[in-house]
């Protein structure tokens, strides 16, 4: 079952239709090019923002909008914020910087930034598009009168399914055998995204899902996480949870979608300096 095709929002005193991500929504396709994507890791501080760099297609992620201050970024695709808990935390970044960029959000997000930026939502609802993830589709509009009417299914709709429920799913691929959970990778995002404890994990099926076909990753630094963002400083440094999901979720994932891709012809790359001996296949 699909989710509404948008989300209900007010904003002041107005109500705005946000929609949901569809590759029929006017939105460039990326088919054949080569995507950044840039994480908030601190090894980002000492990158080479040369003009080929700058011009190739970009998405950010959370609080690498950043960059935005000290560079001219001349094609960029998407902004992804895909927890609600970074706008909690940083809203001024978004307030500061933040232009009318195509924007890919999940509904928990949309209502922090209705709650904290609504002028946001007031001047740019026509850039926002909401993602959602696979296990928790429902959960886009779970005050929908369909739900309502079916209060069972209301209850259901705010539990966490498993991914095994779309091992058979033409557009995600499903590894049941990893431990503790499975863990998987989306191969259409307009069907869902799986997470795996980062937002550029959502920002890469993004990607492919654009046409993408070579991915690089940086700022996806994961060993020092214990330090501050390259946003940060350590006396505002937000908590980070990345060290518990490390081994058992994120690498794994990267690791599969790595694997993934390539068989679609589609490559992803590790460009950190700092974590790249961790992953075996990007």
């Amino acid at each position: 079952m699909k989710p509404p095709k948008y989300v209900e929002i007010k904003a002041f005193n107005n109500s705005y239709s946000i929609v949901r991500f569809t590759q029929k929504k006017d939105l460039v396709s990326y088919k054949n090019l080569s995507v950044n994507i840039i994480a908030s890791g601190p090894s980002i501080s000492n990158m080479n923002y040369d003009k080929d760099f700058l011009d190739s297609p970009t998405i950010f992620v959370n609080g690498s909008i950043r960059l935005l201050e000290n560079f001219n970024f001349a094609k960029i695709i998407g902004y992804v914020i895909s927890d609600d808990r970074f706008i909690k935390h940083n809203a001024k970044i978004i307030e500061n910087i933040y232009s009318g960029q195509p924007l890919f959000i999940t509904k928990p997000v949309l209502h922090a930034l209705a709650e904290s930026l609504p002028e946001l939502i007031e001047k740019y609802h026509d850039s926002i598009n909401i993602i959602y993830p696979v296990d928790r589709p429902l959960l886009v509009n779970n005050k929908s009168i369909f739900l309502k009417s079916l209060p069972i299914l209301n209850k259901v709709a705010k539990k966490k399914l498993s991914l095994d429920k779309f091992k058979d799913h033409l557009d995600f691929v499903i590894d049941s055998t990893s431990y503790p959970k499975p863990i998987g990778v989306s191969l259409n995002i307009e069907n869902g995204f799986v997470e795996a404890g980062t937002v550029a994990f959502v920002a890469a099926q993004l990607a492919y899902t654009l046409g993408a076909k070579h991915i690089n990753l940086y700022g996806i630094d994961l060993i020092n996480s214990s330090q501050p963002r390259f946003y940060e400083s350590k006396d505002d440094a937000a908590p980070c949870k990345l060290d518990k999901a490390i081994t058992d979720r994120i690498v794994p994932s990267f690791d599969l979608m790595g694997k993934v891709y390539n068989q679609h012809g589609v490559k992803v790359t590790n460009k950190s300096p700092v974590s790249k001996g961790l992953f075996r296949n990007i």
